[in-house]
């Protein structure tokens, strides 16, 4: 199986006054195509940082990123930025919806700088919604929304560009249990059958169980792989 993800020696350092703080040590990766994978650990021990680097929303400070053949630690802020928009999709712990938009026109915001039109835009964007099993609620603000069904139109927005790549921090956090499980539920089955590659931070073993595999950091280190049984 190809890696869509090969992480060398990849080194993060934050610079806090005249103090240096280096988050991760030397991460060595690889991350197949179509897998589903967990990042888990204690606080502070560098999971979102890396899940930042994967998702190109922050630049490292050693060693190579390389997402489908292409160096992403090489790029510009510019070419990062187009390259997140073909690429990636991000679901967040609090969904990150406007609240003055319609769950529809959330789920458009990623295609308004694509060269479509207003009815391609909503056509996609109502497959998006059927597919996270939303199609009625399209019409309705994210306040007149359950959380589940928030995260759900977060998932939506995510993949209305079917990207690649979904980056996941966190998105059961704020749920209920039943709740999270079927947000779970829905991104193993974006996963298993519609092939996208998740990488998700969790700090809940429920949800990592839901995973292909678990990767455990420790201080900014790699320090267990753990892949679950089918």
């Amino acid at each position: 199986m190809t890696s869509l993800v090969s992480i060398r020696d990849l080194t993060k350092t934050y610079q806090r006054g005249p103090e240096k703080i280096e988050v991760l040590h030397g991460i060595n990766l690889e991350i197949p195509t179509g897998d589903f994978v967990s990042l888990m650990g204690p606080s502070g021990s560098g999971k979102t940082t890396l899940l930042n680097l994967i998702g190109g929303l922050d630049t490292p400070s050693g060693g190579e990123i390389e997402i489908e053949g292409q160096r992403i630690d090489r790029m510009s802020a510019g070419q990062l930025s187009h390259w997140r928009s073909q690429n990636v999709g991000f679901v967040f712990q609090f969904y990150n919806l406007m609240p003055t938009l319609t769950a529809q026109k959330n789920v458009e915001l990623p295609l308004l700088l694509a060269p479509l039109s207003a009815a391609d835009r909503r056509r996609r964007a109502e497959i998006a919604l059927q597919l996270v099993g939303l199609p009625e609620r399209g019409k309705h603000k994210p306040n007149e929304l359950s959380g589940g069904q928030q995260q759900r139109v977060a998932i939506a927005r995510a993949i209305v560009s079917d990207p690649k790549l979904l980056i996941c921090d966190e998105p059961t956090g704020d749920l209920d249990r039943q709740s999270a499980e079927e947000i779970l539920a829905l991104l193993q089955s974006l996963n298993r059958d519609h092939g996208k590659t998740i990488v998700m931070v969790t700090h809940d073993p429920k949800a990592a169980e839901h995973a292909t595999h678990s990767l455990h950091l420790d201080k900014g280190t790699l320090v267990e792989q753990v892949r679950h049984v089918a």
